[in-house]
Formats: structure tokens, sequence, C-alpha cells
């Protein structure tokens, strides 16, 4: 029985450890297409989407990818997901490049500081093997309310309050972050597309979240 235990035990960390080297591999990828479709966006001068239909086609992708998830195609939606993110991301960035002097700056700090968080949070996860499962309540509510504080913002000029969205939405990827990595480690993702989206998605947000905060308090000229 000692034996058997061992055995499954062993196989429990070998299928872990698979899923955690495809999820940072897949998130290195998809990251990196990402960027390119971005710089497309850029290069082109790409307008932005109609709202409604940068939506349905964010949404629309997720849940394909969620649906196909378990099959070859499932990598095929995850490419598709980001890359469609990498490009409406694309004429925001391009935004804060001609908006701000100093809009080049910005953006690489941001993303800076957003690898330095992500890469500070999962390595903590995996060092100290703590359970962050608990966060999922928090998480979840805290998305509700921020999303009904972002919309809030669009309606009512109350200053500060897109800060405090941004703010809300760096905090929330960051536990993401902290939530993802922990359910790799201990077993509770065996998926690794969807850990990678999951993954994406809260950098993708992060970085948002940070380049709105830096932009706001470094001025425009």
């Amino acid at each position: 029985m000692n034996q058997l235990n061992v055995q499954r035990g062993a196989a429990s960390v070998i299928e872990i450890n698979k899923v955690l080297r495809n999820t940072y591999l897949l998130l290195g990828m998809t990251l990196l297409f990402s960027a390119l479709t971005a710089g497309l966006a850029i290069f082109t001068q790409a307008t932005p989407l109609n709202p409604i239909l940068a939506i349905v086609g964010m949404y629309g992708l997720l849940f394909l990818t969620q649906a196909m998830r378990n099959s070859a195609l499932g990598l095929v939606c995850t490419f598709a997901f980001t890359g469609f993110m990498g490009y409406i991301m694309g004429p925001l960035l391009s935004y804060y490049l001609t908006a701000f002097s100093n809009g080049s700056e910005l953006i690489m700090t941001a993303l800076g500081a957003t690898g330095i968080i992500f890469f500070a949070l999962s390595g903590y996860v995996m060092t100290s093997r703590k359970d962050f499962s608990y966060l999922s309540g928090f998480l979840f509510v805290g998305i509700i309310v921020a999303f009904l504080a972002m919309i809030a913002s669009f309606f009512l000029a109350i200053p500060g309050l897109q800060l405090a969205v941004s703010a809300a939405f760096a905090l929330i990827s960051s536990g993401l972050i902290l939530f993802q990595t922990s359910a790799i480690i201990h077993g509770g993702e065996r998926n690794y597309i969807m850990a990678t989206i999951t993954l994406y998605v809260s950098i993708y947000n992060l970085f948002l979240s940070l380049l709105n905060l830096f932009a706001a308090f470094s001025g425009r000229d």
C-alpha cells in the first residue's frame, strides 16, 4: 500500500511538472505572438475596433478556446485569442505613443513592472508551495465590483474613479497569478491550455492597468 501511494505521488508530481512546463512554454509563445500582432496593428495604424465587436470577438474566442481545451484545436484557438487581444491593444499603444512625449518609456516601464511582478509572484508560490485556493471567493467578488466600477466610470465624472479601477484590476490580476500558479503546483489545474489563458489574461490586464496608472502620474506634454 505504501509503495502504491509513493508511485501515485511520483506520478502526480510528474504530471504537475508537465502541466507547469507546458503552461510556461505556451504562455511565452502566446505573449510573443500577442506582441507581434500588437506591433502589426501599430505599424498598419489600425483604428480601435468597435467596442461591441471587440467584446464579441474576445469572449467568443475565449469560450471557443475553453470548449476546445482538450483537443489540438485548443492550441489554435489559444493563439487566435491571444493574437486578437494583442491586435486590439495596438491602437491603445499607438495612443500612448502619440499622446505622451514619453510614451515609449511608459510602455516599457509598464512592461518591465509587469514582468517583475509576474515572476516575483510565481516564484514565491513555487518556492513557498503555499495554497492560494482560498483567494477564489475574494477574486470573484473583486472582479464583479471592479467591472461594475469600470462601467460606472464611463458614465460618472468622478475624479480618480478610473485610477481606482486600474489599481483594483492590478491587484486582482496579481491575485489571479498567485491563484492560478498555486492551482497548477497543487494539482488543481491539469489543463495547460486553460492555465495559460488565465495567466495570459492576468498579465494582459496587469500591464494595461499599470500603463494607465503610470501615464496618469506622469502627466501629458
